[in-house]
């Protein structure tokens, strides 16, 4: 028996959620709560415990529960063309969506998606049902699962549009930033930019052909 060699490698699409094929949860909920220091966001602050410590205290200070984020979420649906773009992908490559939201916000989400695979973190409630912290699937867990496809024998495409998802697109064998903030597109230019599906489909398309 003998690995795969390069050109034989399975295609694995390793995707980043918010902002790629769902809409912004935080930003959701600051324009639900008429909170604007909730729009923050990766592609503003590129520390995310940073970011989510700041967003916590918000919530403590405003009296918001895990059960009024999910109120929003409940409302929301995915981006335009997610759901089109997702069955055009799948029957051609394999498909792993990678984010740092948390399993309390995105589980919802996923029968509107036709249920994609998922890795995501958890979060810590307390006995208010306030948020009292989260848990990391691990550290820098979105390069090192971008370097594990790799290791596994699959040729590895990154898609993401923010600060956290530039080390796995730099990990993959190709990063493809989606609709990225002027900051960040500026910040990392050895990454082509899809500005619509239409655009992420012919940035894949090279690839689909192995």
């Amino acid at each position: 028996m003998h690995p795969y060699t390069q050109q034989d490698q399975p295609l694995l699409v390793a995707s980043d959620l918010e902002g790629v094929f769902l809409p912004e949860i935080w930003i959701a909920v600051a324009d639900r709560t008429g909170l604007p220091d909730l729009r923050l966001t990766t592609r503003d602050v590129p520390d995310y415990d940073q970011l989510m410590h700041y967003r916590m205290q918000i919530l403590e200070r405003e009296r918001l529960t895990l059960a009024d984020i999910q109120s929003v979420i409940a409302t929301m649906e995915p981006l335009p063309g997610a759901v089109a773009f997702l069955d055009w992908l799948r029957p051609q490559a394999q498909v792993v969506i990678i984010t740092d939201s948390f399993y309390e916000f995105v589980t919802p989400f996923l029968p509107k998606l036709r249920y994609p695979s998922v890795f995501a973190h958890r979060l810590t409630v307390d006995e208010r049902g306030m948020l009292a912290g989260y848990r990391l699937r691990t550290e820098d867990g979105k390069r090192k699962a971008a370097a594990a496809f790799k290791q596994l024998g699959f040729f590895t495409v990154g898609v993401g549009d923010s600060y956290n998802d530039t080390r796995m697109l730099a990990e993959a064998h190709q990063g493809i930033l989606y609709c990225p903030p002027a900051n960040v597109a500026a910040e990392f230019p050895q990454f082509p930019v899809a500005n619509d599906y239409t655009q992420l489909q012919a940035r894949l398309k090279p690839f689909l052909r192995r």
